[in-house]
């Protein structure tokens, strides 16, 4: 089966303009995200979507595959969809382009799932929570999947959540393993070209996570569990943070 990889670029960033382009040891960050998706074993192309020349001219200096697309798109998602209906392609894997460190195996862990069932329509993935402090913040989305590893709900609310449960709440995270979502999906191209056009519904606009869409219209989303994480960047801070990760990764080779 083909695999392509889209990684979704955008200039205009409310709280970091120009993200995709800072610089991370001398390289644009979505060349980072581009280079290691490029790595993954299961993908056969990657691709950046963006809207902006600038990022488009970046892309095309370090020679990596670019294409324009509309600026008005309301979601990732459409923008995702305006480039998979161009594509010959089986599976679609959306990776963000503000995580420059993904881990190619990552990519992998999502998109097999797809590969062996033919009837599973979109994948993503869920890690362990870390603390107590990740499992009560509402900017960490929550996953429940049920006993086959499908997604039951996302929330940003902490779930599950213990009726009866008294003393340390710690203890209860290590007993329960409550996840947070990983936000890495892979589609089935024909799914993927639909879904834009599934009205939004309810509980999408209540938690504002658009993957409630799908369950909402009764599709299943394939969630995989990993041990691996990545460091997303949304704020000047974060890019520190990932530079430093960055430079370690390198003086350990």
């Amino acid at each position: 089966m083909r695999v392509t990889a889209v990684i979704p670029a955008r200039y205009a960033s409310t709280r970091f303009p120009g993200k995709p382009l800072a610089d991370i040891l001398g390289k644009p960050m979505v060349q980072w995200a581009y280079e290691r998706t490029a790595r993954s074993a299961t993908v056969d192309r990657v691709i950046v979507a963006t809207d902006d020349e600038r990022i488009a001219s970046a892309v095309k200096g370090f020679g990596g595959d670019v294409q324009m697309t509309r600026a008005d798109h309301p979601t990732g998602t459409d923008r995702l969809a305006e480039v998979a209906d161009r594509l010959d392609t089986d599976l679609v894997v959306n990776v963000q382009g503000d995580e420059p460190l993904v881990d190619p195996r990552m990519i992998d862990l999502a998109v097999e799932p797809l590969l062996r069932d033919p009837a599973i329509p979109m994948g993503t993935l869920k890690t362990p929570l870390a603390s107590v402090e990740e499992y009560r913040n509402p900017n960490v989305v929550k996953v429940v999947t049920d006993l086959h590893g499908f997604a039951l709900y996302f929330s940003r609310a902490p779930i599950p959540h213990p009726r009866d449960f008294e003393g340390d709440l710690q203890e209860h995270l290590c007993r329960v393993r409550p996840c947070k979502h990983i936000g890495l999906y892979v589609y089935r191209r024909d799914f993927l070209l639909a879904y834009p056009a599934l009205p939004a519904t309810p509980l999408e606009e209540l938690e504002k996570l658009e993957q409630l869409r799908a369950l909402e219209h009764g599709h299943r989303i394939r969630v995989v569990e990993t041990d691996l994480t990545s460091q997303g960047v949304d704020t000047p801070e974060d890019l520190e943070a990932v530079r430093k990760l960055a430079a370690g990764s390198m003086g350990a080779r």
